[in-house]
């Protein structure tokens, strides 16, 4: 095979050039320095309650300076990586660039209240996404999954902008809080339902979720350190549209309804699709198609702060895991190689305790599914959530067996305890903004949908799935890219 008695010599890749560029320790200093100002402004907010704004434009309260400390340090990282990742590479500045262009678009999407400036930041940050994805112009794959991009996220502004204006026009508002005060009372019109269900469309879009998850996986071709970014911050757009305008879309009980539908089907399926896929990134693709459907439904149950609590803490997960994905790729016989197996009783006994044990800490310390209400299927969610984690930790027969059966537990719940610590501080940061403590009355549809979880579950641990070729076919199907956008060639690949 091409390549193999080639020898791999590690060190300094120069930046090509008589003089090495400052561009990349430049923008990287200048992010750092907007995440440090950025933690001011959130102390600032935390300990003064204050919102500060300027009037018909942009307005900085608990959303933004949260969002704002979350992008800004996920950007630093970014950056810092990038500048190794990228060294020796022609197009360095520019994609320096453009990292640092995305970061403050959103920062002024986060902040934006006129609706026109929240357009047009919506369409730009799309805009300066898709050309990170085909950032290496050598690649036809690359150009061609920048267009498949490009088209989404055009869809995507074209509908907010559809949404935005039928607002202005039932209203006459022209920012978001004037759009919240004109909602907040009387019965929900057609056009106030139809600018609804267009916000949802282009939260869908963003996210990837099913059926609009094809351009994330069509997106492989971008460099490792914008994929992070992607994942990590990019497809969280629809959390906080959908939090913007809670306003809009908690005016009809049907709209959340349907939100809880659509996230639930993308959080299933996106685990479904995850099993059947064979390299890193495409996992991690899918991984994050279900975990931003987890973030919409939690959002249409109405716990917009679980939505945000949600995109903030899988924003770190899906970094590291981006950024480390390299070393994912084990290099060792089949003999050392990781083993799982049952986890038998004691151990199932384990999970179960301990899954049982992180739902009621997390109850107890957010006070979410301590009565009826849509609280118990978002503390559902989190039993499910630490019934996988320690399922996988107890089946690594790799491990002895009183660290598995000890371990699990000893730190599984403290990291609920964390995550329900989070919840609480963002649930106080968001406690000003409209609409955003109303959590939705429990029906028979949530119902069902917690019952799919719950069968979804039993049937991958048991691997029933499995045994359905026409499923297996479909989820196959389901997660492939668009073809013109496939690298096949390993000679092309190397080149770059």
């Amino acid at each position: 095979m091409t390549g193999q008695g080639e020898t791999t010599t590690v060190g300094t890749l120069p930046t090509p050039g008589t003089e090495r560029s400052r561009v990349p320790a430049t923008l990287t200093r200048l992010v750092w320095v907007l995440w440090v100002v950025s933690c001011g402004a959130l102390l600032a907010h935390l300990f003064s309650g204050e919102t500060w704004s300027v009037t018909g434009l942009v307005t900085v309260d608990g959303l933004t300076v949260t969002m704002w400390a979350t992008v800004t340090f996920f950007s630093g990282i970014v950056h810092s990586y990038s500048r190794r990742y990228m060294a020796g590479s022609r197009t360095i500045d520019e994609f320096f660039t453009r990292v640092f262009a995305f970061t403050l678009v959103v920062m002024v999407l986060v902040a934006a209240d006129s609706l026109l400036v929240f357009a047009a930041a919506w369409l730009v940050m799309g805009l300066v996404m898709a050309e990170l994805v085909g950032h290496v112009r050598g690649w036809k794959q690359a150009r061609a999954a920048a267009a498949v991009a490009r088209r989404y996220f055009l869809a995507s502004s074209g509908v907010l902008s559809v949404g935005l204006a039928v607002l202005w026009w039932t209203t006459g508002a022209t920012t978001i809080s004037g759009v919240a005060t004109a909602t907040g009372s009387g019965s929900p019109t057609v056009l106030l339902l139809v600018a609804a269900g267009a916000l949802v469309l282009a939260a869908m879009v963003q996210s990837a979720l099913l059926p609009f998850h094809t351009w994330l996986l069509s997106s492989m071709t971008a460099p490792t350190p914008a994929s992070a970014l992607m994942h990590a911050g990019f497809v969280n757009a629809g959390g906080i549209l959908l939090v913007r305008f809670a306003p809009v879309v908690t005016v009809d009980a049907g709209v959340m309804l349907a939100i809880v539908l659509v996230g639930a089907t993308s959080a299933i399926g996106g685990k479904l699709m995850k099993t059947v896929q064979t390299d890193v990134k495409g996992t991690l693709g899918c991984s994050t198609v279900g975990q931003m459907g987890f973030m919409l439904m939690q959002a249409g149950l109405g716990f917009f702060a679980a939505a945000i609590t949600h995109l903030v803490l899988h924003g770190f997960y899906k970094a590291y895991h981006f950024l480390a994905s390299g070393s994912s790729v084990a290099h060792e016989s089949p003999s050392t190689a990781k083993s799982t197996g049952s986890p038998g009783v004691v151990g199932a006994v384990v999970v179960a305790i301990t899954a049982l044990a992180g739902g009621a800490v997390f109850a107890l310390l957010t006070g979410k599914g301590l009565e009826s209400g849509s609280g118990l299927l978002l503390t559902l969610l989190v039993v499910l959530s630490v019934l996988l984690a320690a399922r996988g930790a107890v089946a690594d027969t790799s491990l002895p067996t009183t660290l598995r059966y000890g371990a699990v537990p000893a730190v599984a719940l403290p990291a609920i305890a964390v995550y329900a610590a989070v919840y609480r501080v963002v649930e106080g940061l968001l406690a000003g903004l409209p609409a955003v403590g109303q959590p939705a009355e429990l029906t028979v549809v949530h119902g069902v949908v917690a019952l799919a979880f719950v069968a979804a579950f039993v049937a991958i641990e048991t691997g029933v799935y499995r045994r359905s070729e026409r499923l297996y076919v479909a989820l196959l199907n389901a997660t492939q890219p668009a073809r013109e956008t496939m690298l096949t060639s390993r000679e092309d690949y190397n080149e770059y």
